[in-house]
């Protein structure tokens, strides 16, 4: 009995964090065009008021968390010269993405949590998805490089300092960022699209929830979204993926096992992450719409979205041994500091 009240409990949860119906309030029946400056997307969460301030306070949590661990991350790699390596200078901007991710989907949310009607102008709709594409794109190529420098790394030392020279990296980490920024084409065709009257989205505000409540002129939107996934998402992966064979082959030829532990340490913190977002994000991007479940749906976007952005640095901190060193390292000059 205690255990069927638990998943009741936990189903009403996840309801909650579901239960986001968004409408167009139209005045004339027919389509509606979503490019008009005066559209606005009403979400109504209807639910126990108690259960909405307990989400309130989870989702708070967890924004603290991304946002300190993040930037505890971003101060130990700065001040820290142990760390002033190429796989630093990847994990720096890594962090600092995954705050921009963050800062741009749960601030929007505890404000849901909060009032009754919530209400999103259009304009203000379009530039939160860009902010999402940005940051999620920037994301997989980011680690798409740190993937390429573990390679490096691991399959050719002896070039390392060679291959990852400081214009390496630099054109790397821009490049990642580029790709961020021409995602944001993704949302261009949704000026066209037209929806019908009373609309209606259970999820959060992501593309491809978007596009299949629209009613017409989504051709071109789903061309667009189709070849971004195809060429940029299969190219960050592919590359990604390639870079772990070459390491996985070396490591195994690695004779003794301390030596094959000492390797596979270096890039086992990037491989977790790796695995946590592209398992979540692949699913919910490339799954057939026969197998779309509600409550499914929205764990898959909590996890890439919002828990992977706080899980990389306590991931990085507790895997990484020179990161736990330069924490005890900072940690320990505070305290001399105070003391004198």
């Amino acid at each position: 009995m205690p255990g069927r009240l638990c998943r009741c409990r936990c189903q009403r949860i996840l309801l909650e964090l579901a239960d986001f119906r968004f409408f167009l309030p139209l005045g004339d029946p027919g389509l509606f065009h979503r490019g008009r400056e005066s559209l606005k997307i009403t979400s109504i969460a209807t639910g126990d008021p108690h259960l909405q301030n307990l989400l309130f306070f989870v989702f708070s949590v967890i924004y603290f968390i991304t946002l300190f661990g993040n930037m505890l991350i971003m101060i130990v790699i700065s001040i820290d010269p142990h760390l002033h390596s190429p796989m630093y200078f990847f994990l720096f901007h890594l962090a600092l993405i995954d705050i921009c991710y963050a800062t741009t989907i749960v601030p929007y949310m505890l404000l849901n949590f909060l009032v009754k009607q919530k209400t999103i102008v259009f304009s203000v709709c379009i530039m939160q998805m860009s902010l999402i594409l940005l940051s999620a794109g920037s994301e997989i190529f980011m680690l798409s490089a740190m993937a390429y420098d573990r390679y490096v790394a691991i399959c050719k030392p002896l070039h390392y300092q060679e291959v990852m020279n400081k214009p390496v990296c630099n054109w790397l980490v821009g490049g990642a960022w580029a790709m961020g920024v021409h995602s944001i084409v993704n949302t261009l065709p949704m000026l066209n699209v037209q929806f019908c009257k009373h609309t209606e989205i259970k999820h959060f505000i992501e593309l491809p929830p978007l596009l299949a409540a629209a009613c017409s002129g989504t051709f071109l939107s789903n061309l667009v979204l189709l070849s971004s996934a195809v060429i940029f998402g299969s190219s960050s992966f592919l590359l990604t993926l390639i870079s772990y064979i070459y390491i996985n082959s070396t490591v195994l030829k690695i004779q003794s096992a301390r030596g094959r532990h000492k390797a596979f340490s270096t890039c086992s913190s990037h491989l977790i992450v790796v695995v946590l977002l592209y398992t979540t994000a692949l699913f919910q991007y490339t799954k057939p719409s026969s197998v779309s479940a509600f409550i499914l749906d929205q764990l898959f976007s909590i996890q890439y979205s919002i828990l992977t952005p706080m899980l990389n640095p306590i991931i990085y901190s507790l895997k990484n041994n020179d990161v736990k060193t330069a924490l005890g390292r900072m940690l320990g000059k505070m305290q001399v500091f105070q003391s004198v």
